[in-house]
C-alpha cells in the first residue's frame, strides 16, 4: 500500500535500512498479553497506559533535560499505569518488567530482515531503547545476527524524536540522511526521520490516522513483509 501514486519507487536504491526496535520490530504488548492470567480483563488496557506514558516520560525528559534510560522511564510507566488502574502486586511488576526484556518479535521480522540484506542494504537498529534492553531482546529473538549495528538513544543523551538521534544513524552508517531508508510502526517517528531526510517506510500496523507534523513518510504499508519489494522495485 502506497500513500499516493508512484511512490513505490521512491525507496529503491537505499544503502541502508534503519529500523525501530519497538512496536516495529517487538510487540510492546505481548508482556502484558503473558500475564493476561493475572490481569483478566484489564490486560489490553494495562500494555495501552503502559506504552502511552512511556513514551510521553521519554518525550518529556527530553524537554526538560532530564534524560533517564529506557529501561528506569519503562519502569516509572508500568509504576503509573498499576497505580492509575489501582492494582497492587509488586510480583507482578516484577514479572511484567522481566518480561519486556523478551518481548515477542512480530512473525515477519526474520524472513523481512533477510530479504533486506539479500537486497544488498546494510540493517541496523535506532531504538529508545537502552544497549542491555537491545541485546536481551535481540537475544531472545535470535536475531543478533541480523544487524550491522544496534544504535541506542543513549549516544545522543535523550530521545526520540529529536534530530541528534537520526543523526546518529547517519554518523554511525557514515551515510547521508537520503541514502537511508527509516522503518517504524510509529507516526510521530516516521514523519521525524523523514523531516530530517531520511526516506521512510511507515507500517502502519494499527491502521492510525496520519501524522499532521513536519515530514511525510515515502510508502505505508500495514506489514513489514511488504517492505522488501518496495526496496528492490
Amino acid at each position: 500500500m502506497t500513500n499516493s501514486a508512484g511512490t513505490d519507487q521512491k525507496l529503491r536504491g537505499a544503502r541502508a535500512c534503519v529500523f525501530d526496535a519497538y512496536g516495529t520490530l517487538f510487540d510492546v504488548a505481548s508482556a502484558a498479553q503473558r500475564c493476561s492470567a493475572s490481569l483478566g480483563d484489564v490486560t489490553p488496557r494495562l500494555a495501552a497506559l503502559w506504552r502511552d506514558k512511556q513514551l510521553q516520560y521519554s518525550w518529556l525528559r527530553t524537554l526538560q533535560g532530564r534524560h533517564a534510560d529506557f529501561w528506569q522511564v519503562t519502569g516509572e510507566a508500568l509504576d503509573f499505569a498499576l497505580d492509575a488502574l489501582g492494582i497492587a502486586d509488586p510480583g507482578l511488576r516484577e514479572r511484567l518488567m522481566q518480561l519486556y526484556l523478551t518481548l515477542d518479535a512480530y512473525p515477519e521480522v526474520p524472513a523481512v530482515l533477510r530479504q533486506v540484506r539479500a537486497a544488498g542494504c546494510a540493517t541496523a537498529i535506532l531504538s529508545n531503547g537502552s544497549p542491555a534492553m537491545l541485546a536481551a531482546a535481540l537475544d531472545h529473538a535470535e536475531l543478533k545476527d541480523m544487524f550491522d549495528h544496534v544504535l541506542s538513544v543513549e549516544d545522543a543523551g535523550m530521545y526520540k524524536p529529536h534530530p541528534s538521534v537520526y543523526r546518529l544513524a547517519c554518523d554511525r552508517l557514515g551515510l547521508p540522511a537520503a541514502a537511508i531508508v527509516f522503518v517504524s510502526s510509529n507516526g510521530w517517528d516516521a514523519w521525524a526521520a523523514s523531516a530530517y531526510g531520511m526516506r521512510v517506510f511507515w507500517c502502519n500496523r494499527q491502521r492510525q490516522t496520519r501524522e499532521r507534523l513536519p515530514g511525510n513518510p515515502d510508502d505505508e504499508g500495514h506489514s513489514l513483509s511488504e517492505l522488501p519489494a518496495l526496496l528492490m522495485g
